[in-house]
C-alpha cells in the first residue's frame, strides 16, 4: 500500500468514527434524565420498543437517524425527528416500524417529523411493506403549527395515506402506547387493528382540559379515553394489553399469521461476498475531494466475487455501467468514474463529469435494466454535466435530458449511493432524490449541492462584494478575504452530508462497510412490490 492510500485511509477511518460518536448521541433522544422519568413510568423508550418487537439477531436499518439535526435550536431541538424509524423483520417477514420518542417534547410533531413519517409511509407503499406504529405523541407542536397543520406534505396527509394504504391491502397495525391526542388519534384507528396499554396509554380528540373549557364536563383522561374505556365501552381500540412488552407480543402474534406477498421476482442466487477487502474502502477513498480514484476498486469491493460485466467499457468512460450481483441480487450499477480518461478521439476526459457519450451509454443501460427487469443501483460522485461551447455545439443538453428521461421512467427499483460529490444537474441523472430512488444514502465523504464549494463561493462573493460596494463600504484585499472565508463556511456547512440527512434529503449516511446490508435489504423490500407498469422513455430528441 502506498503513502496516499494510508493517508486516505486515516482520514476516512476517523469520518466513520464522527459518524459514530453522533449516531451514539442522536440514540440518546431527549437525553438521560427524560429517558430515566420514561423508564419510570414503567414504559420502553421507542428505541428499547423496536429492538424488542424485531426478531433478534436479524439485520435491521434505521431510516432518518439524523432527522431534524441542528435544526429548531430556539425550540430545544428535535433529536431524529422526534421519531424512530426501522425497516427490519417479524416471524422473518420484512416490515417498517415507526416509533414516536417521547422523551423529545412529548413525542410532539415538529415539521420535519411529519416529513419522516411520510417518508416511512412512502417506503411502505412503494415496496409494500407492512407498517407498525408505535404511538406516545402529544400531537402537533403548537408553536410551529403553522409548519406542520395545513398543507399538502403536512400532518394530515398521513391520514389520507392510512387510507389509501389500506385500501391497497398494506398491513398496518397500531400500539397506543401513551398519549394520542387531537388528529394524531386517528393514525391508529385508521390502521387495521389497535393495541392499547392499560393505565400509560390514552386516546381521545380532545384532553380532560380542553373537554372542560369546551363544554364544561368534568372528567379525566382515563375516564375519558383509556384502555378500559375503548376496549369496553367504546369499542374504539381492538386489545388491550397490560404494559409495553405485553403490546408488542400481541403484535408479533399477529404478525406471525401474515400471508406473504406477490414476489416481483427480481433474481437472486446464493450470495458471495466480494473477494477483495471492503476495508481497501477506506484507502481507495480520496481525502481531497479534488483527487481522482478508479471507482472501478471501489465497485470490486461491493459486488458478489468482487466480479462485474461492463457495458461499452470502452465509450462514454466517465460513467460506469456494469451487471453484477449484490448479495445474490442481479444488480444494473450506474457509476461515476473519478479518473482523468481519454475517449475514442483520444481527448482527455475530466473524471465525475458527465459528457454527452457517458450519457448516451447510461440511457440505454437504463433501459436494458428496465427491459430485463433488473434492479438499478447508482453511485454517485459526480461534479455535473461538461460545459462549454464545444459539448453545448454537441448537444449535451440533448444527451443529459435523455439520461435524466431514463431515470425518470425507469420502472424497476432504483437506489442511490452518494460516494463523494454529488452536484448540480449530474445529482438529478444519478438518480437524486427527486427521481424516487427506493432507499438513497451517504458516506460521510458525501457532499450535496447546486455546485462545488469552491466555484459558488467565488459565485457569491462577487454578489456579496458588488452589494456592499453599491452601498458605499470599500472592499480592500483583506476584507475581500473575510468575506470568502465566511461564504465557504456557511457553504460547506449546507453541502455536508448531515445537512442532507438532517432534512431527509437522504434516508441515512453509513458507513461504506455497511452499504450491502442496505442495498440487499433494499432490493429485497422492492421484491414485494410487483411493478406495475412498462418501461416507456416517453417523447425524448434522438
Amino acid at each position: 500500500m502506498d503513502v496516499n492510500f494510508n493517508k486516505n485511509e486515516d482520514y476516512n477511518k476517523l469520518q466513520v468514527s464522527d459518524l459514530k460518536r453522533k449516531l451514539l448521541k442522536v440514540y440518546k433522544g431527549g437525553g438521560e434524565k427524560r429517558i430515566e422519568k420514561h423508564h419510570a413510568k414503567g414504559k420502553l423508550t421507542a428505541r428499547e420498543r423496536i429492538d424488542y418487537l424485531l426478531d433478534e439477531k436479524s439485520d435491521s436499518i434505521e431510516i432518518g437517524a439524523f432527522a431534524g439535526d441542528e435544526m429548531y435550536a430556539e425550540h430545544g431541538g428535535c433529536p431524529s425527528g422526534g421519531v424512530v424509524v426501522k425497516i427490519g423483520y417479524i416471524s422473518g417477514k420484512q416490515c417498517i416500524v415507526v416509533a414516536n420518542d417521547a422523551t423529545v417534547k412529548a413525542g410532539a410533531w415538529f415539521p420535519i417529523t411529519g416529513k419522516k413519517n411520510l417518508r416511512a409511509q412512502e417506503i411502505s407503499i412503494e415496496n409494500k411493506l407492512p407498517i407498525i406504529y408505535l404511538v406516545d405523541s402529544a400531537g402537533v407542536y403548537l408553536p410551529m403549527q403553522d409548519e406542520i397543520f395545513p398543507d399538502k406534505e403536512h400532518f394530515g396527509r398521513i391520514f389520507r395515506n392510512n387510507a389509501v394504504m389500506s385500501s391497497m391491502g398494506i398491513t398496518q397495525i397500531s400500539a397506543i402506547m401513551g398519549s394520542c391526542v387531537a388528529g394524531g388519534a386517528y393514525l391508529p384507528i385508521m390502521s387495521d387493528e389497535a393495541i392499547i396499554v392499560d393505565k400509560t396509554a390514552s386516546i381521545f380528540l380532545a384532553g380532560s382540559y380542553l373537554v372542560k373549557a369546551a363544554i364544561g364536563e368534568d372528567i379525566d383522561n382515563e375516564t375519558l379515553g383509556g384502555a378500559t374505556t375503548h376496549c369496553e365501552i367504546s369499542g374504539v381500540t381492538d386489545y388491550k394489553a397490560t404494559d409495553d412488552k405485553d403490546a408488542l407480543d400481541k403484535i408479533k402474534n399477529i404478525f406471525s399469521k401474515i400471508g406473504d406477498n406477490q414476489k416481483a421476482g427480481y433474481n437472486r442466487i446464493k450470495p458471495s461476498k466480494p473477494t477483495e477487502n471492503p476495508q481497501d474502502i477506506y484507502g481507495i477513498l480520496p481525502k481531497l475531494r479534488t483527487d481522482q480514484y478508479d471507482m472501478k476498486e471501489v465497485i470490486k469491493r461491493l459486488v458478489d466475487n468482487s466480479e462485474f460485466e461492463e457495458y461499452k467499457a470502452d465509450y462514454g468512460k466517465t460513467i460506469i455501467c456494469a451487471y453484477t450481483r449484490i448479495d445474490g441480487w442481479a444488480v444494473g450499477i450506474v457509476a461515476n468514474q473519478r479518473k482523468v480518461v481519454k475517449n475514442a478521439k483520444k481527448e482527455m476526459q475530466f473524471g465525475g463529469v458527465i459528457y454527452s457519450d457517458s450519457a448516451d451509454k447510461a440511457t440505454r443501460f437504463i433501459a436494458n435494466c428496465n427491459q430485463k427487469k433488473i434492479p438499478l443501483v447508482f453511485l454517485q460522485d459526480v461534479t455535473g454535466f461538461m460545459v462549454g461551447s464545444k459539448s453545448e455545439h454537441g448537444g449535451i443538453i440533448k444527451d443529459g435530458a435523455k439520461m435524466v428521461n431514463a431515470v425518470s421512467n425507469s420502472v424497476v427499483p432504483k437506489f442511490t449511493v452518494i460516494i463523494g460529490n454529488s452536484y448540480g444537474a449530474g445529482n438529478y441523472a444519478m438518480c437524486g432524490k427527486a427521481y424516487d430512488p427506493r432507499l438513497i444514502f451517504a458516506w460521510p465523504s458525501a457532499r450535496l449541492a447546486v455546485m462545488g464549494g469552491s466555484q459558488a463561493a467565488k459565485v457569491l462573493l462577487q454578489i456579496e462584494t458588488a452589494s456592499l460596494k453599491k452601498q458605499g463600504e470599500e472592499i480592500t484585499p483583506e476584507k475581500e478575504q473575510e468575506i470568502l472565508k465566511t461564504i465557504e463556511e456557511r457553504y460547506d456547512k449546507q453541502t455536508s452530508p448531515y445537512y442532507a440527512a438532517a432534512r431527509i434529503w437522504t434516508d441515512a449516511i453509513i458507513d461504506p462497510i455497511n452499504t450491502r446490508k442496505w442495498l440487499t435489504m433494499g432490493i429485497e423490500a422492492a421484491n414485494n412490490a410487483p411493478i406495475e407498469k412498462p418501461f416507456n422513455l416517453g417523447v425524448i430528441q434522438v
